[in-house]
């Protein structure tokens, strides 16, 4: 290469000196010293990059001697030149004439052997910047790797994954293998015809022998030098940091790795290095960084939360020590049973990003993870296996979590691996080698969770309920073993008994039918070990047509009377029968649409758990439907679809249904689809009515009452809005409304397919939805719906006001109490009115009292009828029966204004104005009959979670009262026959009841409840139960002694009232009831507090609650652990572990539980935002306190070091649930924000800027764990955090001699940070 410039009379007299003393023989010392001196002379800097072009030039390839190489190598030993540029240039000449020229190769390998291991001294030079543009230049970095070589550290990476690319570029080349790569050439200069340079004219001549062995040599020598590079301490850190930060080029990388190790000759002929060796050094699992510690203890306390015995087997077993580790799974199951409030968001996508959090902070495979899922989600189902009586969820929703929701959260998280991997496949579609790869691990690992699973049967016993079912799939796979061919429709025809053996089916069965028909397994499954008891040689015969089922639609079967009993019984088995009967309700006649409607909102919907998220999609598409091409009226074309509708919303009401429906994500989308139906409907003037089959008749107001009081279970409605609240409220995140619930909907619309999880979503969703509406809606909408809801608003923050006489409200509300109380006006008392006017006309039949106007404006009027009505019983004008009959009648009259009744007499008991009404049986109904009995058993189940009861009023000392909105309210509801047309409007406003009587003063709820247990007997314990919860209404302390019962049960600490065991049966338990001597059962601290903590006020007191109780626990476990080491001596196992290693591992595991614990309750307790104000302001707040030892974890450094890695863990575990641990999804949007605040103030700390008041080992312990949890678990959250904080915390680490902590931080920083990464690898190299 020329070199140009004002110095070219120095550089032809150096040449010169070469030439001379290539000539002569000089020796290589003698003519460095000259030429330094000459160069010295010039006023030349050494290195130099203009030698080092020169030498280079010169040998290639005029002067390819020995002398001229020895001069080279004197060079670089002598620090004359740079040999990373001297590198560079050789490798762009050697490598493409490598089979000519196979002896320059070899020296080209030497001298990279010798100078391409060290990088000290080559970053700190005072030329540095102008030789890190030359190699730029000649290697094209930033052109290669995009990215742009500004600093030392960026460059040196550059420089070496080059080289070894291009080794192995060559060495694929050599061996006729780089045809089998996509590109099918190298991105480097490897061959001659490369080259935009003239080769020499001996490149042609014949390969003598020696050649043809030099270049075999060469060939495994380079093989062994690329194995070098991956094994150095040095080198593999830095191609570390190229894995971490160039991701494409990586991957391209490592294609040609594996095919090199796959069917390289040289490789197998090489004595140094082998293809396994080979493979394992350039493995994604191999850990390049490591952890070393200075203190004994911190290095024990480290190797134990590094090592696996923080993170057990699950598939060893599913007690409390094994268990535990998912205690968040169960945690979060449970949670979503509670049939108190509805999910605007899925429950599979909530519960994908939980897996995928636990399996990156546990650290466990996904065998385990698979396994520690399957034994969460049974455990949640067996709960119920002997249930409460109560209007509460059952066994269908948790069904529907196990069979439906688990199995689709695992299908997201295996087709994510698998769509990576297709898509490497379309890329590599010509690479004969990747034919070879398998699909994705997590496949198998599913596969071998599943088969793991058969070996706990004890777990895997059915409830009742399913256990045909449960049979059924046992008794298929027995065919297909057997090799007898059956018909979906066979088991239509026969029963279990009818089988000539016994096909005993368990848990499993079902879940592996669920995997199939969601082609995560095959039906290789049916073969495995035990998976079925024996064949069979012949099928039970079956009668032509002997039953109607699925099989018998298939064949075109008309929906006689009996089909439909017998479909809507049966669940649909597939989709194509699904499809079948969604397109009759779609295009069949009326009736069919109406059989069809109500065959998908049978079994299928309840229990179709393997085609579950077709049918509820199915339902909500059926509320929504188009408008017909031909269709020209004037009206809405949904008032033609009216019976169609009435059938959906009746069949969908129940509360397992309304679960279902919210675990699938649905609740925004049936959200839109019920406002629509309310505009229409509630618009209408009830003239036209409607016949269905049955003979039932209904009418628009049938139709409007049914959709509206659904959308008002689909938020807390009675609640007061948050501005309007004084004082102490309840969490702004749990408060749906119409607003919030159309964004979610309007979002998801927008946000479909931004992941590849979405991905995966929307095309399942896209065979289930025909015509989907994209248009994003708003309350703006619905008009009516708008004015309701405003006044609705109005009616709850403030007094009534707003009636005028002689308005039409007036007039509607006149007409109203006119039908409401026409016994009373018959009966000669003084007529009833809204009290604008003295009169109503006399009374006449029933039907003509009933006005005939749109529910819209009736429900305006309600207040005021309410208000009126009330107000008479408060003067005496009005008894309690005739109020609560007339309420009754108004609720029947139109079944919606039973949500304004709700939402009036909310608001009227909070405003304290009313007298109490004496519940002394002859005006109100008494609860003394029980009322003593409920206190009893309200004391039991508290007093055995560890909580403080506060007296009740006993039966016969006071009489019982009650808010006087309180009592019309109970009044009125238990009036109602528990009857299913009663039951969808008691779901409303049964929750409404129990909310209203926990705001009043203690005793209402109990009184309350007595009540309805006279009522509904075995309703009793669900009763008892709900107003237990009632005292954390009234009492914070109350929460805190629950919270702590519910860590000293996990934990199984000293002072447990449940079990010393621990673990997840004593925080959760079996479910509730009644189960031993006549009386309640104990109700594990976790289930209760899962029921009450929606109920608590101040939610943001919560964050400082636990962070304490969690303190006091990792106070009791250290001290715990002390005391057990005291009682041993220390002495070795056969292992040679001491057994203070063991005592510590197993002190880690528990604080690490109790960590999870922590992390679970505050999550679910307040969200998002909870999770925010805990990071932000609640952990820097403590760390800046002075504490005393009980509050660090107590028992020296031991306990104040646990407590910091608690708190590590805690923290981690916090942010995980709440945000995920990958950088795309809808929660990580926040994230960068809170991470960023809580980074900043720990390096704020470690730079001496900010004082701590907690004791230091503490902080060390925090900072030093939360860290290296966010590079092991989240290394996600590192790319978000600014690159200036990141290698502040850097320094200080090192401060600390955190050295593998400090570059293990820099190496996950991104690209921003990767400089100073292998700035500080070489450093400490040197070192």
């Amino acid at each position: 290469m020329a070199v140009i410039g004002q110095t070219s009379g120095i550089w032809d007299s150096v040449l010169e000196l070469i030439k001379v003393a290539q000539n002569k023989g000089c020796d290589p010392l003698h003519w460095a010293i000259q030429l330094t001196s000459n160069l010295s002379s010039a006023g030349v800097s050494l290195p130099s990059t203009e030698l080092a072009h020169l030498l280079v030039s010169h040998i290639c390839w005029a002067n390819n001697v020995p002398i001229a190489w020895k001069f080279l190598e004197r060079a670089l030993t002598g620090k004359m030149v740079h040999p990373m540029l001297v590198l560079a240039l050789l490798s762009c000449r050697v490598i493409p004439n490598r089979r000519s020229r196979p002896a320059a190769y070899r020296l080209y390998m030497e001298l990279t052997k010798r100078h391409a291991f060290s990088f000290a001294s080559q970053i700190n030079g005072s030329d540095n910047q102008k030789s890190m543009k030359a190699i730029d230049d000649v290697l094209h970095l930033s052109q290669q790797f995009g990215l742009e070589a500004s600093e030392p550290g960026i460059l040196v990476v550059e420089f070496v994954f080059s080289i070894v690319w291009q080794l192995l570029d060559a060495t694929l080349d050599d061996e006729g293998l780089l045809e089998l790569t996509p590109e099918k050439k190298s991105r480097w200069a490897t061959r001659l015809q490369d080259m935009e340079i003239d080769g020499d004219d001996s490149f042609n001549e014949k390969l003598t022998e020696h050649h043809e062995r030099l270049q075999k040599a060469n060939t495994v020598m380079a093989v062994e030098l690329i194995g070098q590079f991956l094994q150095r301490k040095l080198t593999s850190r830095l191609l570390y940091l190229a894995r971490e930060n160039m991701q494409t080029q990586w991957g391209g990388f490592i294609q040609r790795i594996r095919l090199l190790g796959a069917h390289s000759s040289a490789l197998r002929s090489s004595k140094t290095i082998s293809p396994e060796t080979l493979l394992q050094l350039s493995s994604e699992t191999r850990k390049v960084l490591s952890r070393e510690r200075k203190t004994s203890l911190q290095k024990e306390l480290h190797a134990v939360m590094a090592s696996g015995s923080l993170t057990s087997s699950a598939g060893q077993c599913h007690g409390a020590s094994c268990s535990a580790i998912w205690l968040p799974l169960d945690l979060f199951l449970e949670d979503t049973n509670d049939g108190s409030q509805v999910a605007a968001t899925s429950a599979i996508e909530v519960l994908t990003g939980l897996i995928k959090s636990l399996q990156a902070v546990n650290g466990t495979s996904w065998h385990d993870t698979f396994l520690g899922l399957w034994f969460a989600a049974i455990r949640h189902v067996q709960r119920e296996r002997d249930p409460i009586e109560g209007p509460v969820p059952r066994l269908d929703t948790r069904l529907c979590l196990l069979l439906s929701i688990t199995t689709l959260a695992i299908a997201d998280i295996i087709e994510e691996e698998e769509v990576v991997v297709i898509d490497e496949k379309e890329r590599n579609s010509t690479n004969q080698w990747n034919d070879k790869q398998a699909g994705g691990k997590r496949r198998d690992d599913l596969i071998s969770s599943l088969k793991t699973l058969g070996d706990y049967e004890s777990l895997l016993t059915p409830p009742q309920s399913v256990i045909s079912a449960a049979n059924q799939a046992a008794a298929k796979a027995m065919m297909f073993v057997s090799g007898l061919a059956v018909g979906s429709g066979y088991f239509d025809c026969i029963s279990m008994n009818d089988m000539p053996m016994n096909c005993s089916g368990n848990m499993r069965h079902l879940i592996v039918e669920a995997c199939i028909a969601r082609n995560l397994l095959d039906t290789s499954a049916y073969f495995w070990p035990g998976y079925v008891n024996g064949r069979i040689s012949q099928l039970p015969h079956i009668a032509p047509g002997q039953v109607l089922g699925w099989s018998s639609l298939m064949k075109g079967a008309p929906l006689t009377s009996t089909m439909v009993t017998a479909l809507v019984s049966v669940p649909a088995s597939s989709l194509p029968e699904l499809e079948k009967i969604f397109e009759i309700a779609t295009n069949g006649s009326d009736d069919e649409k109406i059989s069809a409607a109500t065959i998908l909102c049978g079994a299928s919907l309840v229990r179709g758990w393997n085609i579950q998220e077709y049918t509820v999609r199915f339902v909500t598409e059926l509320l929504s439907p188009p408008v017909p091409a031909d269709y020209s009226g004037s009206d809405s074309h949904l008032i033609g679809c009216a019976p169609l509708l009435n059938t959906v919303l009746v069949g969908i009401a129940a509360i397992d249904l309304i679960q279902v429906l919210s675990l699938h994500g649905l609740v925004p989308q049936l959200a839109g689809a019920l406002m629509a139906i309310c505009e229409v409907f509630g618009s209408c003037v009830p003239n036209v009515s409607w016949t269905l089959p049955t003979g039932e008749e209904f009418n628009a107001h049938t139709v409007f009452s049914n959709a509206f009081t659904l959308l008002l279970r689909l938020w807390r409605f009675n609640h007061p809005p948050f501005e309007h609240v004084m004082g102490d409220v309840p969490p702004v995140w749990s408060q749906l409304t119409p607003e919030y619930l159309l964004l979610v909907r309007n979002s998801q619309l927008v946000a479909s397919g931004d992941t590849p999880t979405d991905q995966n979503r929307s095309r399942r969703n896209s065979r289930v939805t025909s015509s989907p509406s994209v248009q994003p809606i708003f309350v703006d909408s619905f008009p009516k719906l708008k004015v309701w809801y405003r006044q609705h608003q109005a009616c709850i923050a403030s007094t009534l006001s707003g009636l005028v006489h002689g308005t039409p409200v007036h007039q509607i509300v006149d007409s109203l109490l006119n039908m409401m109380f026409r016994k009373m006006n018959k009966g000669g008392s003084q007529p009833l009115t809204s009290g604008s006017s003295s009169s109503s006309g006399p009374g006449s039949e029933d039907v003509s009292l009933r006005p005939k106007i749109p529910a819209w404006e009736i429900l305006e009027a309600v207040p005021f009828v309410v208000d009126a009505a009330l107000t008479a019983c408060s003067h005496g004008r009005l008894s309690p029966r005739e109020l609560a009959t007339g309420l009754k009648d108004l609720a029947d009259f139109l079944p919606a204004s039973l949500a304004t009744i709700v939402s009036y007499f909310s608001a009227e008991v909070t405003r304290g104005v009313w007298n109490p009404a004496f519940m002394n049986g002859t005006d109100w109904p008494s609860p003394a009959a029980n009322l003593s009995t409920a206190e009893e058993q309200i004391k039991r189940i508290l007093a055995a979670t560890g909580v403080d009861v506060p007296s009740l009023v006993a039966g016969g000392s006071s009489p019982a009262t009650l808010p006087l909105p309180l009592a019309a309210f109970v009044s009125l509801t238990i009036t109602y026959k528990l009857d299913r047309d009663s039951e969808r409007f008691l779901n409303l406003a049964g929750p409404a009841l129990e909310s209203l009587a926990a705001g009043c003063p203690w005793p209402c709820m109990p009184i309350v409840a007595s009540l309805w247990a006279q009522k509904v007997k075995r309703w009793s314990d669900f009763l008892i139960f709900s107003a237990s919860r009632t005292v954390f209404h009234h009492n914070s302390d109350a929460v805190v002694q629950l919270l702590k019962s519910c860590f000293t049960a996990t934990l199984g600490l000293s002072g447990s009232p449940i079990t010393s065991n621990g673990g997840v049966g004593a925080l959760l338990g079996h479910g509730f009831g009644s189960h031993f001597y006549g009386g309640f059962s104990p109700v594990a601290p976790g289930i209760l507090y899962l029921r009450v903590y929606r109920c608590i006020r101040d939610i943001m007191f919560m964050t400082e609650v636990i962070l304490s109780l969690l303190m006091f626990s990792v106070r009791e476990i250290a001290a715990s652990e002390l005391q057990r080491e005291r009682m041993e001596k220390l002495k070795k196992t056969k292992y040679g572990m001491r057994y203070g290693q063991v005592s510590l591992a197993e002190a880690m595991k528990r604080v690490k539980l109790a960590a999870s614990l922590g992390a679970s309750l505050v999550w679910l307790s307040g969200g998002s935002a909870l999770v925010q104000c805990l990071i932000q302001a609640t952990l820097p707040s403590w760390f800046l306190s002075v504490h005393g030892p009980e509050q660090e974890g107590g028992c020296g450094g031991m306990g104040a070091m646990l407590g910091g890695y608690a708190l590590a863990y805690f923290a981690v575990m916090c942010g995980t649930f709440a945000w995920g641990v990958e950088s795309v999804s809808t929660a990580s949007k926040r994230r960068p924000k809170v991470i960023g605040a809580h980074f900043e103030f720990l390096a704020g700390v470690l730079d001496g800027k900010i004082s701590l008041g907690c004791d230091w080992a503490t902080w060390h312990a925090y900072v030093s764990g939360f860290l290296s949890l966010m590079v092991g678990c989240t290394p996600e959250w590192l790319l978000e955090v600014d690159v200036d904080v990141l290698k502040r915390l850097s320094k200080g680490l090192r401060q600390w001699n955190e050295e593998e902590l400090a570059l293990a931080l820099l190496g996950r920083g991104g690209s921003g940070t990767m400089g100073a990464a292998a700035e500080l690898i070489i450093l400490n190299s040197s070192e």
